[in-house]
């Protein structure tokens, strides 16, 4: 069992075989990236086979992030029961065969009803990391781990542009769908050769156990701190949206590049912004080791970030186009320095028992609003322009750390029942 029985939190070391699940957790997240991007970029494609506007594609975009949405709380409660090493399996191979399924899709309806269904599996991928990380991570290690997990996510959006406008332009956009879901089936051995049984932590326990009296959803709520997570994630989370889904589109029709060229600029400024998740996890947890304390170390990488990804605010502005290059991977880098560090203080502030739920639910407020941001989005650069979107990007991290310190205040481990208000 992690922590070991008797042993202090502060004193855990994390073993080799517990690194080892922290970089499968990196294949999965990988893996979720480059099935999820494959529509961003075959986008240009797919919206002159089917005479799409840019409001029309937000619509299928947006069918995604519903079914993200509906879907973080009861998955997440199911991965707080069942458990990571059950449940992740089961999740990475329901997205994977949902993104074959694309490759035969013809019509708006259907890619729309194919992305929610695509939603419902990938939301309980990160509810599973986080709670696996958790569990067999210490705090000093924790954000390393949980930047790591997350980098795949960057690494996933590194390799989708090239790999998938290789596959388009030889086989067309349906094999794009198709080919890399295939990628998934080499993932399922070593994950259960590696993450054993004994590893799987006892918080799943009490969740199972009906005589033990547990946190609800319904106490969770009752929580500043809840409240917390859920606008820090709900206020950065779309932001990281908007480059994944509107960045190659920008690049075509609002800069003039081909595919070939949008694929390599945009793996460019992933690669550079991915970055910011290592150093970030790294960072803080540097300052652990030299005797600060987690809160000091959580929000002062927090904050850095925060002002590194505002730089998206000057990006429409600039004529050169590779000043606007570098101001995109200066704004990833920032909001990926932030954002790992954000992820670790949903474990940092809550108990192993909840983290799942609570990771659920700060998805259903990242949901939501990515839903109407998208919407948004689709309006505004038909209507307008991408400048106005580009604004919102630089400004919305700031508030994100203003929700840190006005709701989380200082970062401690809680017990939620008695932090509850009576």
């Amino acid at each position: 069992m992690y922590p070991p029985t008797g042993q202090n939190p502060s004193d855990w070391k994390a073993s080799p075989r517990a690194w080892a699940v922290v970089f499968m957790l990196f294949g999965s997240m990988t893996l979720n990236f480059i099935d999820r991007l494959v529509l961003a970029n075959v986008a240009p494609a797919l919206r002159s086979d089917l005479h799409l506007s840019n409001t029309q594609y937000s619509y299928i975009v947006v069918a995604f992030m519903v079914g993200m949405t509906l879907g973080q709380l009861p998955v997440g409660m199911l991965v707080d029961w069942l458990g990571g090493r059950l449940a992740l399996p089961g999740i990475l191979a329901g997205w994977s065969i949902t993104n074959m399924l694309h490759a035969f899709a013809r019509t708006i309806g259907a890619f729309a009803g194919l992305r929610f269904i695509m939603g419902l599996f990938e939301c309980g991928n990160y509810s599973s990391a986080v709670k696996i990380i958790g569990n067999l991570m210490p705090p000093r290690h924790r954000a390393l781990a949980l930047s790591i997990m997350d980098s795949g996510s960057l690494l996933g959006s590194v390799i989708a542009p090239p790999l998938v406008v290789f596959i388009h332009a030889r086989y067309g956009w349906h094999a794009a769908f198709f080919l890399p879901s295939l990628l998934g089936m080499l993932w399922f051995v070593p994950w259960f050769r590696i993450y054993r049984p004994e590893m799987e932590s006892g918080a799943a326990q009490p969740i199972r156990n009906a005589t033990a009296k547990t946190a609800s959803v319904r106490d969770l709520l009752k929580l500043r701190k809840t409240w917390g997570i859920i606008l820090m994630r709900g206020l950065s989370g779309p932001i990281s949206q908007f480059y994944w889904y509107w960045l190659p589109l920008y690049l075509v029709s609002g800069r003039g590049m081909s595919l070939t060229t949008m694929a390599a600029l945009s793996s460019l400024s992933f690669l550079i912004g991915g970055s910011g998740n290592l150093i970030g996890g790294f960072l803080s947890g540097w300052v652990i080791h030299r005797g600060g304390s987690i809160n000091a170390a959580r929000k002062i990488w927090t904050t850095v970030g925060g002002i590194l990804a505002a730089a998206a605010a000057l990006v429409p502005v600039m004529p050169n186009l590779h000043l606007a290059i570098a101001l995109v991977a200066m704004a990833i880098f920032g909001l990926n320095f932030m954002s790992c560090n954000l992820i670790t203080i949903v474990a940092d502030v809550f108990p192993d028992s909840t983290l799942a739920r609570v990771t659920g639910l700060s998805g259903i407020g990242e949901g939501v609003l990515n839903i109407v941001l998208t919407l948004l989005t689709g309006i505004i650069v038909d209507r307008f322009s991408y400048s106005p979107v580009f604004i919102a990007a630089g400004l919305m991290p700031l508030t994100s750390i203003a929700a840190l310190y006005i709701l989380i205040g200082h970062i401690h481990k809680i017990t939620v029942l008695e932090e509850c208000p009576v």
